[in-house]
């Protein structure tokens, strides 16, 4: 399990210059079991969306949100963003990492992302209704796990830069809206996945992924119903689902990171899903 900790070491957030804290209050939101960090969007926007970003390995909540180009760019389209802090130890950095693997022992991050999501919502009058998770590699996987175990925790999933580690699941728990966004050329967490850990541990396979994500949907069929381009990226989309399910995947030029326009790009399809 260190040696996996360990391997995590690429995944990593991006820094520049912090945003907020607890809404006014410039510490984190503090609920049992753990913390957040809160940014409300500009205006009188009664019960503002929520986006819930969960930082890489190493970061925090407060780290995440002094990635300022992309919560400005969440924050812009009238979006509150909520970003937790994971519970496990990065190494000897001051950092966290999300308690995703199904065989670790410690804090339940389901639950607690869900009380996140709860308090936030009571306590800053948030949409609860339409919450899109979202994380980016190590949080990105457990943005993944959290959806197949749970997938009426939230409205919609997006990671970015992850999926599952092998063994991957056999089975999730029922249908889900899900965008995959992941770089053609990420070698920190590649699409056909890598070994760790002297072979002790396993990156998934993105494609092996959505595959199970078009099973668990009730996909009629393996091929995409439809192929686009949004600027740099390439998307594929399988739409003759389950009702009220939703499978997208992005794939862009680039490595290990969250790419500019994500943050339209996956708005633009929550907010398809929410009006569909």
């Amino acid at each position: 399990m260190k040696r996996l900790i360990g391997a995590l070491a690429g995944l990593t957030v991006f820094a520049s210059p912090a945003l907020a804290g607890c809404g006014d209050d410039p510490g984190p939101c503090e609920i049992k079991g753990g913390n957040y960090e809160l940014a409300l969007p500009e205006g009188d926007i009664a019960s503002p969306p929520v986006v819930m970003f969960l930082h890489g390995a190493g970061g925090t909540g407060a780290k995440a949100m002094k990635n300022k180009t992309l919560m400005n760019s969440l924050l812009s389209r009238g979006y509150a963003v909520v970003a937790p802090t994971g519970s496990r130890k990065f190494r000897n950095s001051p950092g966290f990492v999300w308690n995703f693997f199904p065989d670790w022992d410690g804090r339940d991050e389901t639950q607690f992302l869900v009380d996140v999501a709860d308090d936030a919502a009571k306590r800053f009058d948030l949409d609860r209704d339409r919450i899109l998770l979202a994380g980016f590699s190590a949080g990105a996987f457990m943005v993944t796990y959290l959806a197949c175990d749970t997938p009426g925790a939230f409205a919609a999933y997006a990671p970015v830069s992850g999926g599952f580690w092998r063994p991957q699941p056999e089975m999730c728990i029922g249908p889900v809206r899900l965008f995959q966004t992941h770089g053609w050329s990420d070698k920190t967490v590649p699409l056909e996945g890598r070994v760790l850990g002297n072979g002790r541990f396993e990156q998934g396979d993105i494609f092996a992924g959505l595959e199970l994500w078009r099973a668990t949907n009730e996909c009629d069929g393996q091929n995409p119903d439809s192929t686009s381009k949004t600027g740099d990226f390439m998307r594929r989309k399988w739409s003759d689902c389950e009702g009220g399910s939703a499978l997208e995947m992005a794939l862009f030029p680039g490595g290990h990171k969250v790419p500019a326009g994500w943050s339209d790009m996956v708005l633009d399809w929550f907010e398809a899903q929410n009006n569909g």
